[in-house]
């Protein structure tokens, strides 16, 4: 799918956008490859790694997706786009609530300009567990950012070239806003830090992240949400796998944090179909353009997919497992075992 293609990054030097680079150079031939974001030191230290030279297809864009006209100017021939760019710290949202709001909710929009303008033929925005029944400002401008880039596909027409969906996960192992690499720092001093006990947090490594995204645009239509099925961890195990002879110090709950993270909630669930290894929530449009043809397991009312409800729960050594291995993933030419072949199979 993605061979001889055009693909864009936006946030490209970020977690996510430097492991999507690693696994596209690894297993795929684009005819080109495009870094866009705002920070030069952060594409001077990808470029030592992955250089024009030995990469002839890859590029690096410095710009803004506050910025419309240079979204405009770096969309022009690129056939799919991967929206990761966003301002995703909980408590700097709740301090600088406009640069949110001008980053994550005026960013998409421009980014959706961007892409009708050029023809863009796929656009993939990645959304998180935080814009289900959100609590906190970071959460309300990503629900807004998905409402944006669903009903992109109506005022494009989707008879059009470009096609808009979403990818919601929750939290990503090893990424600069989980909580594993700060569990990972602060263990030599023998005290781990709980906000509350109770609390459970989805697990689901870059690789699989990024692989999932790949699935995702192959397949996708327009107006989808698609939902990974992914493990559960309770937050004391957690802090057992990485901290086995530490103190667990409970801190209490920060603002703006969840006990359990929700990916699907109960509204959302009504418009929801299951399929071997995703959830796929599609708007009520698009469920009246497709009609019968939608595959899958329709939700049952009142279903909610939730770490608290969720069976599918790691064990400890089960999570030291999953922990090696996304710390391990550089060194190896990584594959996924996502099949999403039946979301659009003929019934």
């Amino acid at each position: 799918m993605l061979n001889n293609k055009s693909i864009l990054i936006t946030g490209g030097t970020g977690s996510f956008g430097k492991k999507m680079t690693q696994i596209i150079l690894k297993n795929y031939k684009p005819e080109k490859l495009i870094i866009f974001s705002r920070d030069e030191l952060k594409q001077y230290e990808m470029a030592q790694k992955w250089n024009e030279k030995d990469y002839p297809c890859i590029r690096y864009f410095i710009g803004d997706v506050r910025d419309k006209e240079r979204l405009i100017r770096a969309f022009n021939g690129i056939d799919f786009v991967i929206h990761a760019a966003a301002l995703k710290q909980v408590p700097a949202a709740e301090y600088n609530p406009t640069e949110a709001i001008l980053t994550n909710v005026n960013g998409a929009i421009n980014v959706i300009d961007a892409a009708l303008a050029n023809n863009v033929k796929k656009v993939i925005a990645l959304s998180t567990d935080k814009a289900c029944n959100p609590i906190n400002l970071y959460g309300a401008t990503k629900l807004c950012s998905d409402k944006l880039f669903i009903a992109a596909n109506v005022y494009s027409g989707y008879d059009k070239d470009t096609i808009f969906s979403i990818v919601r996960y929750g939290n990503v192992l090893g990424s600069r806003g989980s909580v594993v690499p700060f569990f990972i720092k602060i263990a030599p001093s023998g005290i781990l830090t709980i906000t509350d006990p109770k609390m459970t947090r989805f697990l689901i490594t870059l690789d699989q992240g990024v692989h999932f995204v790949i699935n995702a645009i192959e397949i996708c239509k327009g107006g989808e949400i698609f939902v990974p099925k992914i493990s559960v961890s309770k937050i004391t195990d957690l802090a057992k796998a990485i901290g086995p002879d530490c103190k667990q110090e409970i801190i209490g709950i920060r603002p703006g944090e969840k006990i359990h993270e929700l990916l699907i909630g109960e509204d959302e669930g009504r418009m929801a179909n299951e399929y071997k290894d995703c959830y796929v929530i599609r708007s009520s449009d698009m469920i009246k353009r497709f009609g019968d043809g939608i595959t899958g397991k329709r939700c049952t009312n009142g279903f909610i997919y939730s770490s608290g409800s969720s069976k599918n729960v790691l064990s400890v050594e089960e999570i030291k497992s999953l922990i090696k291995d996304n710390l391990n993933s550089e060194n190896k030419n990584s594959r996924s075992n996502w099949d999403l072949s039946d979301v659009y199979s003929n019934k």
